[in-house]
């Protein structure tokens, strides 16, 4: 069974990710007074960073998934803080930063905060029932009376603490990287793996699709939009291409490593 008090251990990525494996150990040299003043997003949600001329946002139910991400609100500071207030070591992997919270213990990284947003839509659309997660061991941590925020934040610790990117890889279901959708998940199971969440997809008039990413990372840090670092000029937008990985600032995926709920 994984917990957060396992110790931290190195991911060995691609050349491109080496770079920015320290991430894993940060070491908190920034504080808050020298985070960049200039540093501000002008977007107030998802569903208002523009997209690239020729695309338009894929079709939602009002009540999705889908739907429910696009209306996330960014905060105007664009900083990642750490769980302990510090500003993260690596400032260059974030498009914008979620107004979502982390917690004050190591607790919600990369597969945590993919829960946490599945939870939060599922109790923001009163399906209590379906707030589930299930441990290595088989363990399901079902989520029960009484349904009020105050409570949910009381059960998504626990959550955290017992469930990782290992166990919540194989409570997901396969998709193909062509069927994309907002809310898949592209994640590695391990001690650590890693999981991102689709935020967002559009298509074209040729039906070639992009999307958006968003992660928190080890340690336990604020929620944010990935930039992309193989396109700057279509950042934060990534393409559904044939390419075998998806790279990201502090993570490469492949191609069939995409998930669904």
């Amino acid at each position: 069974m994984y917990s957060k008090t396992f110790p931290a251990l190195i991911i060995i990525c691609l050349t491109a990710c080496q770079a920015n494996s320290s991430s894993h150990k940060d070491t908190m040299v920034l504080s808050r007074s020298n985070a960049t003043a200039t540093n501000t997003n002008p977007y107030p949600c998802i569903s208002a960073i523009p997209l690239p001329p020729g695309y338009h946002r894929i079709a939602s139910d009002s009540n999705s998934f889908a739907a429910w991400l696009l209306k996330q609100s960014l905060k105007k500071d664009k900083t990642v803080y750490l769980f302990n207030g510090e500003p993260k070591q690596n400032q260059s992997a974030q498009f914008a930063v979620l107004d979502i919270s982390t917690g004050d213990k190591n607790l919600q990284q990369c597969a945590d905060a993919v829960m946490r947003l599945r939870a939060e839509y599922l109790f923001a659309t009163a399906q209590y029932s379906r707030i589930s997660f299930t441990d290595n061991d088989g363990t399901v941590y079902q989520f029960t009376l009484p349904f009020t925020k105050e409570h949910l934040q009381h059960y998504l610790p626990t959550v955290f603490g017992m469930c990782g990117s290992a166990s919540l890889s194989r409570q997901l279901n396969h998709v193909d990287l062509n069927a994309i959708q907002p809310g898949d998940v592209l994640i590695r199971g391990g001690f650590p793996g890693h999981a991102v969440i689709v935020m967002d997809v559009a298509v074209n008039d040729e039906g070639k699709k992009i999307f958006m990413l968003a992660q928190s990372y080890m340690p336990a840090q604020d929620i944010h939009v990935l930039l992309n670092p193989g396109n700057k000029n279509s950042s934060p937008w990534y393409e559904v291409n044939q390419e075998g990985a998806i790279i990201t600032p502090e993570y490469y995926f492949r191609r069939n490593e995409l998930k669904r709920w």
